[in-house]
């Protein structure tokens, strides 16, 4: 008599795949705009920023990206644009990933910022936190307009690969959010010229797989 079968293991469950986000910072700016608090300023890419751009591309080309979202600003559009001709997917401008307005800070130098306004210059995420800028946009502010683009982003490319390409504010908002940290642990973090840090998004938690990689300087142009 033939015993019956047993029936078969039901497949473990299996997790859905995690959606990455590489956030990158533009490349290097103009040399009058450095320690500049630019914020709103339309800056251009400097020379060697240019090239920055150029092996950001050269890098970007071998990697699986789905989606490119993208602040308006000239030094991201300039980043941005040899990546699209080694044949990144047409990018989504969203302009609410511009970087943050400095308001009264806009324009003047990190010293001369910290003698106007009575704090040290690596206090400016908590001053941006907990009181704001002259005429400017304060943490809550900032929040409140960058939280709604990153969350479009997410829910639209479930599983998937997306680049972002934006500014140093930005992706620093962008960590607080996802990691739920307030924004002035971020300057905890290096976020340099055409960095990119990637984020795999859990069900159960954002997790920081790659952070500030330049391939400007870790990799032979």
């Amino acid at each position: 008599m033939t015993k019956p079968s047993k029936p078969k293991a039901a497949p473990a469950h299996q997790p859905p795949p995690a959606t990455r986000l590489l956030l990158i910072r533009h490349a290097e700016v103009e040399v009058k705009y450095h320690r500049v608090f630019g914020g709103r300023i339309d800056m251009n890419l400097s020379p060697r920023g240019l090239t920055m751009a150029r092996t950001l591309a050269r890098y970007l080309e071998k990697k699986t990206i789905d989606a490119v979202y993208a602040s308006p600003m000239k030094r991201v559009q300039q980043t941005l644009a040899p990546s699209l001709r080694k044949g990144l997917p047409k990018q989504t401008m969203l302009p609410d990933l511009r970087e943050i307005d400095f308001g009264e800070w806009t324009g003047l130098g990190w010293q001369a910022v910290s003698d106007r306004f009575g704090f040290h210059s690596h206090q400016w995420l908590e001053q941006i936190e907990h009181h704001g800028v002259p005429n400017g946009e304060n943490g809550q502010v900032f929040r409140s307009r960058v939280e709604p683009s990153l969350r479009q982003i997410v829910k639209a490319h479930p599983g998937q690969n997306v680049a972002v390409f934006c500014h140093g504010g930005v992706i620093r908002m962008i960590l607080a959010i996802l990691l739920d940290l307030p924004l002035p642990k971020t300057n905890s973090f290096e976020i340099e010229y055409a960095s990119i840090t990637q984020v795999a998004l859990h069900p159960h938690m954002a997790e920081i797989e790659l952070m500030n990689f330049t391939p400007w300087r870790d990799l032979v142009a």
